[in-house]
């Protein structure tokens, strides 16, 4: 039944219990590590929190957004604080700033201690400044007690988390090199409570796109289908914060990846018989969606569009139906290229067997990126590659953000493509392994066309997996609601 405001939703309340829970999985593991090696069970785990940022030399402070594992631990949103659990005893600790008296002029209320206690449900709440006494209080007897600091590679970016820094950090033993792969192992797989949040984000973000369905027409700007897509995730959905920055590519623009930066800023006029994709996602309390439909800009697929995006939801419906625990990611990947493949054959764009445009990475043309990645608090959540894992030199391959076999408890995105990217087609048409296999004179037709993408968010179940995604994906359904029907489609009239 359709609803008279364009949301039934609203933000759902995130209970601190979440974070307890994920403390409480983290001592698990720790302990469990350190009794497996030999080590005593004591020390902390000592995070330090993210810190404001000012935009260049200016007093334009930048909105603030926690550092992700120190959110996963203790959920806190405000700036400059400090958290620690006794591995020993369980407790846990915040250690807040001490902020200025003018900070009640200009910015609110100083709360005392007692509200981040409640508001956090942590055992302890300090200040900054005592951190040093407070664990030395705390490890009595103890003459350097052991700080486990967060240190270690994300293997998405390249660039490793920075452990704690505060005065008196000489006192302690510091370990940089045993929590890092164990909290992120713990951030890979989701309990029931983070699946809440993941699901809410994705409930939001579904709608928005629909709603962006609803409203596009030829001659709006890209960034005008950004801005209602961000309007409606914030003001019916409380999201603050984006989980990456809106990719609303159109047309030509559709072929490249990571269209909508500073350089090529969602600015394009659309023009009738464009295909759109929107690849968008809102974060609600720390936890991310990231979902993408690719449509016609007009309302209707012509038959090449009809060919290329079939080819795509075939690859996402083929991996989703195949995922579940113990499944191969590389598999699921080469099935998604073969899917494409297949169907591009069919429709006459290549030529030859498929096995043999396996074999020469063909796919790695006209899909360059990997299948998909882990998603939770970060877009690319961490956890990828475990540390005798090594990527695979090959095309296509290479740009995989995991190669790990599926485990329920994952949030993985499913994200296939197709795409005509001139840089690619244009070598692999001149090469002699993969020359043979173009139809030239049908390629061609696709010169300027773009590409898709169909990205969902999908939860690894004990039995297999569930799409936590709500989009309209048949071609039937985009252009049902593009003409105004209401969704979910009411399949009985």
């Amino acid at each position: 039944m359709a609803s008279s405001s364009p949301s039934s939703l609203s933000p759902p309340k995130v209970p601190a219990e979440l974070y307890v829970t994920n403390r409480e999985k983290l001592l698990r593991s720790l302990r469990q590590h350190l009794a497996d090696t030999s080590r005593p069970p004591q020390g902390f785990v000592f995070l330090q929190g993210g810190e404001e940022q000012n935009r260049y030399c200016t007093d334009h402070l930048e909105l603030f957004r926690q550092e992700s594992y120190f959110a996963y631990l203790f959920g806190v949103k405000e700036p400059g604080f400090y958290g620690a659990i006794d591995v020993a005893t369980g407790k846990s600790m915040l250690f807040a700033p001490r902020l200025p008296a003018d900070y009640a002029v200009w910015l609110g209320e100083i709360k005392p201690l007692s509200h981040f206690q409640e508001l956090y449900k942590v055992d302890q709440v300090y200040y900054t400044d005592e951190i040093t006494d407070v664990l030395r209080e705390h490890s009595k007897g103890c003459e350097k007690p052991v700080l486990f600091l967060l240190h270690g590679l994300n293997t998405d970016s390249n660039n490793y988390s920075k452990p704690a820094e505060f005065k008196g950090i000489e006192h302690f033993e510091r370990d940089l090199t045993t929590l890092h792969p164990i909290l992120t192992e713990c951030r890979v797989l989701k309990s029931d409570l983070e699946l809440a949040v993941i699901q809410f984000a994705n409930d939001i973000s579904s709608e928005a796109h629909v709603e962006v369905m609803r409203k596009i027409r030829p001659g709006m700007k890209e960034y005008q289908l950004e801005s209602i897509f961000l309007h409606h995730t914030y003001m019916y959905g409380g999201c603050r914060h984006c989980s990456y920055t809106c990719i609303c590519a159109t047309g030509e623009n559709s072929a490249v990846l990571h269209y909508g930066h500073a350089a090529a800023p969602n600015d394009k006029t659309l023009e009738d018989g464009d295909i759109a994709l929107f690849d968008m996602g809102a974060e609600y309390q720390f936890y991310g969606s990231d979902i993408t439909c690719s449509f016609p800009v007009n309302g209707k697929f012509t038959s090449d569009q009809s060919l290329i995006y079939n080819a795509v939801l075939h690859a996402h419906d083929a991996v989703i139906s195949a995922m579940k625990p113990g499944v191969s990611w590389v598999d699921m990947h080469k099935l998604a290229e073969k899917t494409i493949l297949q169907s591009l054959k069919k429709g006459s764009i290549l030529v030859g067997d498929v096995d043999d445009m396996m074999a020469e990475r063909l796919g790695a043309v006209f899909m360059p990126h990997g299948l998909g990645h882990f998603l939770g608090l970060d877009t690319h959540d961490p956890g990828g590659y475990l540390k005798d894992l090594k990527r695979i030199e090959a095309p296509g391959l290479r740009s995989l953000r995991t190669i790990r076999q599926l485990q329920d408890g994952m949030v993985i995105t499913v994200e296939p493509g197709c795409y005509f990217i001139d840089a690619l087609l244009a070598p692999a048409m001149e090469s002699s392994n993969t020359s043979k296999f173009f139809n030239r004179e049908v390629i061609g037709r696709f010169k300027g066309f773009g590409g898709v993408r169909i990205e969902s968010d999908v939860h690894v179940t004990a039995s297999g997996c569930r799409n936590m995604t709500k989009c309209p994906r048949e071609i039937t359904e985009i252009e049902a609601i593009m003409a105004g029907a209401p969704w979910p489609l009411n399949k009985a009239t």
